[in-house]
């Protein structure tokens, strides 16, 4: 049995010191302003955490390497991403000063941890603190009170900048000290397991959650007619997504622009649609 233990309060002891943290914090800021369809947030994700990268990897060669490394498809909850950020500085911080460390344990565990916090942050940001924030706002709006928007703002992006900020030396924090941790105890290599195969779960999950295909057309006459998707999911259901994502999954492995690969799905799309295949 393995006890693992951490203090909140960062320690700097290398590399990383509470000046990056806050450079970090500042960057992640814009985190979504270069959201895409490709690959979410990791254009922002990257970004915010450039500096650090360059500060890590003097080298040219592994700083691109770690660049591309980050550019992988990744989206948060903006307002909590600085948790894995300060995780993935810890990380990086620990592959940079070790030559044994996993470095396909980075993208593991950012990975694991996208589908849990993104889900606890759309809950409190956007389901309680946001609703929230919108009735205190409109009520004295309606009344014609300036106060209105401003405390719309107030009430929503207080506590939000205050997270955002903690969470950067919350996830630096737990980063090096669990790695600490969990190298001594040997435990790594099952933390990259376990956790890629989370990740991929997540990845599918979100697949299945974001992709929609409907085969409207029939087959029979009268009331005993059914559309193709209903037999589809009769026999195996999401087997028509499932198939969708392995033709565009051969695409990509064929080495074709993500992009002509988007563009190729939307004019299928709209063939299919026009001629009563693909519905809604």
């Amino acid at each position: 049995m393995v006890s693992m233990s951490f203090n909140i309060k960062p320690k700097y002891d290398k590399k990383i010191n509470k000046s990056d943290l806050v450079k970090l914090f500042w960057r992640s800021i814009p985190y979504e302003h270069s959201w895409n369809y490709e690959r979410m947030g990791n254009v922002g994700f990257t970004w915010a955490i450039m500096p650090i990268l360059k500060k890590l990897y003097p080298q040219k060669d592994k700083f691109i390497h770690a660049l591309k490394r980050n550019l992988e498809l990744y989206n948060m909850t903006p307002y909590i991403v600085t948790l894995p950020l300060g995780i993935s500085v810890a990380m990086e911080e620990a592959n940079a000063s070790n030559e044994d460390f996993d470095e396909t344990s980075i993208s593991a565990v950012k990975l694991a941890l996208m589908g849990p916090l993104s889900g606890i942050g759309d809950s409190f940001f956007w389901g309680t603190l946001r609703v929230l924030a919108t009735g205190i706002g409109t009520t004295l709006a309606l009344k014609g009170s300036i106060l209105g928007p401003i405390l719309f703002f107030l009430v929503f992006n207080v506590p939000h900048y205050i997270m955002r900020y903690y969470g950067t030396f919350l996830g630096y924090s737990l980063g090096s000290n669990v790695i600490n941790n969990v190298e001594n105890s040997g435990l790594m290599d099952k933390i990259t397991k376990y956790a890629s195969m989370i990740g991929m779960m997540v990845v599918g999950a979100m697949t299945q959650e974001m992709v929609s295909v409907n085969f409207i057309t029939k087959i029979g006459v009268g009331k005993s007619a059914s559309t193709v998707q209903s037999l589809l999911d009769g026999i195996f259901p999401g087997i028509a997504t499932l198939a969708l994502f392995g033709v565009t999954y051969w695409m990509l492995k064929k080495k074709l622009n993500p992009l002509l690969i988007m563009f190729i799905i939307l004019v299928v799309s709209i063939a299919a649609a026009y001629f009563k295949i693909l519905g809604a």
